[in-house]
């Protein structure tokens, strides 16, 4: 895997998460972000990698330059922000917003969303994307 496109690691039960991804891949027509759930096996390896971490479900990370010397993970409003910036026009901006306030701040509302995001449902198992966004998945069924 090269570190030219970053990895959103999201919840695949979650309907926040989902409507997340679908959200970025109509602004990412380039296919810069690829996606994985973290039940899956390559989520488990990437958090594995960082023993630290645990495999946080109600945690979204992006997982930037994967399989690079500069390998980083990206947790909560962290990565939010880096979604963010790299759609570019207005969502930069918004971004940079973010940036500006402090980092507990950004996280406190991140997991007010997260402790509440099964009141808009769940999902029985990870939806499988539409065939033309399936190959930005990994650990997806084709």
């Amino acid at each position: 895997m090269s570190g030219d496109h970053p990895i959103i690691l999201y919840d695949g039960l979650c309907p926040v998460c989902n409507r997340l991804n679908l959200f970025v891949l109509r602004r990412d027509p380039i296919g810069r972000f690829q996606f994985a759930p973290l039940q899956g096996a390559f989520a488990h390896q990437v958090l594995a990698r960082r023993q630290s971490l645990p495999p946080d479900l109600d945690t979204m990370y992006v997982l930037v330059a994967p399989g690079t010397p500069e390998e980083r993970l990206l947790r909560r409003a962290d990565g939010v922000h880096y979604v963010l910036r790299n759609l570019g026009g207005g969502w930069r901006f918004l971004a940079s917003v973010g940036d500006l306030l402090p980092r507990c701040v950004c996280n406190a509302a991140y997991n007010a969303i997260a402790r509440n995001r099964y009141r808009f449902g769940r999902h029985e198992a990870c939806p499988v994307p539409r065939p033309e966004w399936r190959d930005r998945f990994v650990d997806m069924p084709q």
